[in-house]
């Protein structure tokens, strides 16, 4: 049985032109310093079957190593960050199943109680 990490941005208005080279170089930047080539990483769906409001979905199967979960998890948040940021007129929600990841406006995602 595994833990999930899913993310979701929605809107009314469609990624400007812009905004979707933006999120594909930041997940390709991501993808490419990503420290572990045998875990998942950030993953992004594809346009086929969302919600037209739905302008950016993925998930990450988090690794059940406890010594690759933090990095992973840290590495991952830290991409969505970065994609928030790049549409930040979108709804967000980001979450491990069921339970929220809360948004900093300075500081980005992470897991409550590993911020410096």
């Amino acid at each position: 049985m595994g833990v999930s990490l899913y993310y979701q941005a929605r809107r009314s208005t469609p990624p400007t032109e812009a905004e979707a080279t933006e999120v594909a170089r930041i997940a390709a930047a991501h993808q490419a310093s990503f420290p572990y080539e045998d875990e998942e990483s950030l993953y992004l769906y594809g346009d086929d079957g969302r919600d037209p409001d739905e302008i950016l979905a993925g998930s990450t199967k988090l690794p059940l190593a406890p010594d690759r979960l933090l990095p992973v998890t840290t590495h991952v948040l830290a991409s969505v960050t970065d994609l928030r940021r790049a549409l930040p007129d979108a709804e967000w929600r980001v979450h491990i199943d069921d339970v929220d990841i809360p948004w900093d406006g300075d500081e980005g995602y992470a897991l409550p109680g590993t911020r410096a």
